[in-house]
């Protein structure tokens, strides 16, 4: 080999994780291969994944009030919902890199969080703090071409957001409050978004349905990392099994409570000129007892996007639950 060694060396001081490799080995951070078509960097791929794109499906919810407000059919209400959706994929991506950075320690102690782009080394911190950046400027200024409340709700979901990452989320109980409470945002500014009211009712859901998965989730942290948990994330100390189990149980029931009280609800009748919403609480019943199957007999929670796109079962009865709501709002 040449003695000056491979043809990375240059860049291996600044792209190597914690570990180096040993001499004449391919270091796992590489940012720069040679191939048929020349040097390639291998940071955006890191970046694109460090952006979490799977997880852009948590801002659907900004879709509840197109669908829900019945404006589904107008083209502009359309267009405005799917910028909305756009300018949180860029605030939510902001807000992962940032995070990452700042746990960064944290997440190498972590079975699968080690692997993320910058806690093995793959992203640079300084890359990562540079497109956070840059992505929470252009979604905070993409938003004003909405509107002003939109974007009001936009810099508060960022501004919560890194108020959640260095501070809150270290604090038992508000730490999942305020996990849920990021999903309510989400629906309130899609309801800003096209200027029309959102039911009281299906933020009430949003809020209850969100803090069920936010504990699910504590509870996959606890379970897995076990004696460990505490160097991961403070506020596990606090928790225990039997404590999240037991929070689980009553905000599942209140769930399924407040879905089924705003199925009935008069006002929801008198909006949909129907009563046959009620239809779609049993796609809900089975969509919350299969997520506890999951978490129990499976010991999964720990990834609610990976979830919802890789069980069958539950992708299938979410489908059959959309297909059902269009029904009953649409086509009347």
């Amino acid at each position: 080999m040449n003695e000056r060694g491979p043809p990375w060396a240059p860049f291996a001081s600044h792209t190597r994780g914690p570990g180096l490799p040993e001499k004449g080995k391919t270091p796992r951070s590489v940012v720069f291969i040679l191939s048929p078509c020349g040097e390639q960097p291998l940071v955006i791929t890191a970046l694109i994944e460090g952006m979490r794109p799977r997880q852009w499906t948590k801002n659907v919810f900004l879709f509840a009030a197109i669908v829900f407000g019945q404006r589904l059919y107008d083209r502009g209400a359309v267009v405005w919902t799917l910028g909305a959706f756009c300018i949180f994929c860029f605030l939510s991506s902001a807000v992962y890199l940032l995070n990452d950075v700042a746990d960064v320690e944290k997440d190498r102690e972590h079975p699968t969080k080690r692997n993320r782009p910058i806690a093995s080394g793959r992203l640079p911190k300084s890359v990562a703090l540079i497109f956070a950046l840059i992505f929470a400027l252009v979604g905070v200024g993409l938003s004003f071409a909405i509107n002003r409340s939109f974007a009001g709700l936009a810099i508060a979901y960022l501004a919560l957001n890194l108020l959640y990452s260095f501070s809150l989320k270290h604090i038992v109980i508000l730490d999942v409050m305020m996990v849920a409470m990021f999903f309510v945002l989400r629906a309130v500014a899609g309801a800003a978004a096209i200027n029309v009211e959102i039911s009281h009712w299906l933020l009430i859901c949003t809020f209850l349905l969100s803090l069920f998965i936010a504990l699910s989730k504590r509870r996959h942290e606890l379970v897995l990392l076990e004696n460990n948990a505490a160097a991961h994330r403070a506020s596990l100390t606090e928790y225990s099994s039997y404590l999240l189990d037991q929070m689980i149980a009553v905000v599942t029931a209140s769930t399924l409570m407040a879905y089924i009280l705003y199925t009935v609800d008069t006002r929801t009748v008198a909006v949909f000129g129907s009563e046959r919403l009620l239809f779609t609480v049993p796609f809900v019943i089975f969509g919350i007892f299969r997520y506890l199957y999951l978490i129990h007999q499976k010991s999964e929670g720990g990834n609610p996007d990976r979830i919802v796109l890789s069980d069958r079962p539950f992708f299938v009865n979410m489908l059959l639950w959309m297909g059902t709501v269009a029904l009953v709002i649409y086509y009347r």
